[in-house]
């Protein structure tokens, strides 16, 4: 079985320390997660509305899809922003995807 995957950038990787930036790496699981010492935990993305954008090409890139949701669309939309960080769900992956076909 595969499971989906998830990203969770905690701050802007362009105006964070890089010393402060977090990432979380997520898949999805069907069973708890037991105690470690590799800091692998349980996270749930909450439910509800979301703004959805598709990003095609390199992750180095993702900020020229993102900043227009934000600076753009997101004032003119009415919608409020809820106390969640934004997240990834990442359809290709590598290696099993090379990343110029992402």
């Amino acid at each position: 079985m595969r499971s989906r995957t998830f990203g969770i950038p905690h701050g802007d990787p362009d105006t964070t320390p890089p010393e402060e930036f977090r990432f979380d790496i997520c898949g999805e699981i069907a069973e708890s997660v037991a105690a470690n010492d590799f800091d692998v935990r349980e996270l749930v993305i909450p439910g509800g509305r979301c703004a959805v954008v598709r990003h095609v090409g390199s992750p180095d890139r993702i900020g020229e899809t993102i900043s227009p949701i934000y600076l753009d669309w997101l004032p003119d939309s009415g919608e409020e922003l809820r106390d969640q960080p934004l997240f990834f769900h990442y359809l290709s992956v590598y290696p099993e995807t090379p990343t110029d076909q992402w």
